[in-house]
């Protein structure tokens, strides 16, 4: 178990050298690159995309995600008056019940039954759950990694899956990916990282977010380690 920690992991760090023609949603992006890279080009995912894999890793990816996406939305409730984290609670984001039912159709309506997350999910989660307890701002570093990634890169994971093993376009197996409260996604994304850009924290609370961020790739990548493991391809 994670126990909650106030102040910052390991050494003390400077500051986060802020510009007042820099946004920090862009120093957030750029700041990150490194480990979003890692996340995005692993194995699994890899293989995954390039139908390589069966429908079975793709069930048991979502069934991950639903493990993490639980957590940021239990989490949701009790921040969503915070003046750091509330700004980016939004309904149209939420993502759980459209997991469900992907995972009703992937797995059976029992499904429940013989989900388990991976000992990185069960991480991955329980760290999401103690920054929405303990850190609000922490919690919309793991919100921005999570949501605009779905936005982006999650609609290539959708139209790949769609290809690969015949679902339905924008039906069940891949609703997941589908946001039908979002209209303009690219105004939806300029929106969201206006309230970043507005994150009212000082730098080192900043450097704090963006270190979390980092943080939250790295959980996402020893995910698709376990991911990839568990799903070998055959020599």
């Amino acid at each position: 178990m994670i126990r909650p920690v106030p102040a910052p992991l390991g050494p003390r760090r400077p500051a986060l050298t802020t510009s007042a023609t820099t946004p920090f949603s862009t120093l957030i992006r750029t700041a990150s690159h490194e480990q979003h890279t890692e996340a995005e080009t692993s194995t699994f995912m890899g293989d995954l995309l390039g139908g390589r894999l069966g429908v079975d890793a793709y069930a048991r990816y979502t069934e991950q995600l639903w493990f993490v996406y639980r957590a940021l939305e239990e989490g949701a409730t009790a921040l969503a008056a915070d003046p750091v984290a509330g700004p980016f609670i939004q309904p149209e984001l939420m993502r759980t019940a459209e997991l469900e039912r992907d995972l009703a159709h992937l797995r059976g309506d029992d499904w429940r039954r013989t989900a388990s997350p991976l000992p990185s999910t069960a991480a991955y989660a329980e760290r999401v759950a103690q920054c929405a307890r303990t850190w609000p701002a922490g919690y919309v570093a793991h919100h921005y990694t999570r949501y605009l990634g779905d936005l982006s890169g999650g609609q290539i994971i959708r139209d790949k899956a769609e290809r690969t093993w015949g679902f339905a376009r924008k039906g069940d197996g891949v609703r997941f990916y589908v946001f039908d409260g979002i209209g303009n996604p690219a105004a939806f994304k300029r929106s969201y990282r206006e309230r970043l850009d507005g994150l009212g924290v000082d730098d080192l609370e900043k450097q704090r977010v963006v270190d979390e961020c980092k943080r939250a790739f790295a959980l996402n990548t020893a995910v698709f380690k376990e991911l990839g493991s568990e799903f070998p391809l055959s020599a």
